[in-house]
């Protein structure tokens, strides 16, 4: 596990913004280096919020959209097309607005597709289709993706991996489902964190006041099945990156501070 590094930024807007720009480096960097990048999104107010900055950012044609890889960490399993969805949201706030190729859109399934209402099912499935895009270079079932976005949930919660319940201990599936998630909908689809783990770079979205104890919490040492959040960490590189509110209550060194 690498040490976190913590990027705190004056407000949620500014934020967005920085991390934005942040992506837009790293993916063509990692086109030029690959030729072609490899993405995960997330979900909620704070993943939703950079990908509308990175719509309204100048520099976002340094991207090529047609070699980007883009998928998803969790997802509420309900009807395509739902509002609540991750990849509806998504695409409101970007996606419908950038050439990407949809061969290389990749979401997760809904309840009235080719797996029904049978989530165990579709996380299956969802597996599959990671494993079948890992490459042997990759070392593992799932892509070594670039970059994989996190919101981080004011109980420490990533993905759809909730503190003390039994899927957090997941060690061997990538994908799972599950169905008594403690805030709705109920039934989701997430990545384990073995996945999460397999991510040259995770970075991890926290902003608001209601973010500072989960932060703090994570931050300070917990265990991942208390605070899942803290057991979310790239191969290469971890990276929070907070607004001054989320940032609040946050631990001093060791962990580094870098102001934005």
């Amino acid at each position: 596990m690498n040490e976190p590094l913590l990027v705190v930024h004056r407000d949620k807007e500014l934020m967005a913004r920085a991390a934005a720009a942040r992506l837009i480096t790293r993916i063509a960097d990692a086109q030029a280096a690959r030729g072609s990048a490899s993405v995960v999104l997330t979900g909620g107010r704070n993943g939703n919020g950079l990908l509308s900055a990175l719509r309204s950012a100048p520099a976002r044609d340094a991207i090529d959209w047609s070699r980007l890889d883009l998928w998803w960490g969790d997802e509420r399993f309900l009807p395509e097309g739902d509002p609540d969805r991750n990849v509806t949201q998504a695409r409101a706030a970007l996606l419908d607005a950038v050439p990407l190729d949809p061969a290389r859109v990749h979401p997760m399934p809904a309840a009235d597709g080719a797996y029904g209402a049978d989530a165990s099912a579709a996380a299956s499935a969802y597996a599959g289709e990671l494993a079948a895009a890992a490459r042997p270079e990759d070392e593992g079932p799932v892509p070594r993706f670039d970059v994989l976005l996190l919101g981080v949930g004011p109980d420490t919660h990533v993905a759809s991996l909730f503190p003390e319940h039994p899927l957090v201990r997941e060690a061997e599936r990538t994908v799972v489902d599950v169905h008594d998630a403690p805030k709705p909908p109920p039934t989701r689809i997430s990545l384990t964190l073995p996945a999460i783990r397999s991510a040259r770079e995770v970075w991890l979205l926290a902003a608001g006041e209601d973010k500072a104890q989960a932060a703090a919490v994570a931050l300070s040492g917990a265990g991942e099945v208390q605070a899942p959040a803290a057991g979310a960490y790239g191969r290469e590189r971890t990276l929070w990156l907070l607004d001054a509110a989320a940032a609040a209550r946050l631990p001093r060194p060791p962990h580094p501070v870098a102001a934005g």
